[in-house]
């Protein structure tokens, strides 16, 4: 297992900068965000610490080798649009950039791009799967040419008013899982796992590494705190964040002992990146940092050598 970072909370630091970080904090490896250069459209995303734009063979040898130098790998080229939106144009303009985020994943040799599925959220998931055949027969079958996974985050993307009722991913459940894969049932189709998501969502956040192993490709540590008195008082109707809270690793819900375990015993040897979206270590760059610094401390005593 490769202990790693996901470089979006360390927005405003160059790529050099987040692999120097990586190296100095005895990280193994760095998801890279690759968001087109311009506004972001939602918190966490929009951020370019890879420009695939132009991105050429000579760009991935120099960047190669700074990694090599550093003893850091890029476990995976993050992008995450809602690429099924419903407003067609739009999400070309998402589609096209993935297709581009593909090909510096396999100019670099690291042949993993991380993502979103997306949603038409106004529809339920037997209305939107037609369309998620027509967008994502292609974009796999590119994907498979250039012999580059792709790797879905299971996160339902409903957290804001705009994303009611269904979210803005439909990959949330193993449910869905299940039946994506029988779709597409090709190896180059897995899952970026993150266990927060189904701690919000009332589900087994561990039992996913039983039936899924062969598909998870790339794995995130984000941790969750759930209040059960909020979420008593509103349901799970209401808009996610009125009972639930983002937490690093250590500061939420889940029991990170008994959650790599399960991961050691399915014989997981991939990347896991710490995602950070804990509010408390928002002020500063500073801050940021610490908060990897602090989860990557807290998880390490159980990972071990």
């Amino acid at each position: 297992m490769k202990l790693g970072i996901q470089s979006a909370i360390l927005d405003g630091m160059l790529l050099e900068e987040v692999i120097d970080f990586a190296a100095e904090n005895n990280f193994d490896c760095v998801e890279v965000m690759c968001w087109p250069k311009g506004k972001a459209e939602r918190k966490y995303a929009g951020v370019t610490h890879l420009d695939v734009v132009g991105f050429d063979a000579q760009d991935a040898a120099r960047l190669n080798e700074l990694c090599q130098s550093k003893n850091i790998e890029i476990s995976a080229l993050g992008y995450y649009p809602n690429a099924l939106c419903p407003d067609h144009d739009e999400a070309q303009i998402y589609i096209d950039h993935i297709m581009r985020v593909i090909d510096a994943a396999h100019l670099l040799g690291i042949n993993l791009v991380t993502t979103f599925i997306g949603n038409d959220w106004h529809k339920n998931v037997d209305q939107n799967w037609p369309r998620f055949k027509e967008v994502w027969g292609p974009i796999l079958a590119y994907a498979e040419q250039k012999n580059t996974r792709i790797g879905i985050e299971n996160c339902a993307m409903f957290f804001t008013d705009d994303e009611w009722p269904a979210g803005k991913n439909i990959a949330y459940s193993p449910k869905i899982w299940r039946r994506m894969f029988a779709e597409f049932n090709t190896n180059y189709f897995g899952l970026n796992y993150d266990p927060s998501h189904l701690v919000w969502m009332q589900m087994d956040h561990e039992k996913p590494w039983e039936e899924f192993r062969p598909k998870i490709f790339h794995a995130h540590a984000k941790d969750v705190r759930v209040d059960q008195g909020k979420l008593d008082d509103v349901g799970t109707m209401a808009n996610p964040l009125e009972y639930h809270t983002p937490r690093i690793p250590g500061r939420g819900d889940i029991n990170w002992q008994n959650y790599i375990e399960k991961m050691k015993s399915a014989g997981f040897d991939g990347a896991f990146c710490i995602e950070v979206e804990d509010s408390d270590y928002e002020g500063s760059i500073e801050n940021r940092k610490r908060a990897l610094i602090e989860s990557g401390n807290h998880l390490r005593q159980f990972i071990g050598s």
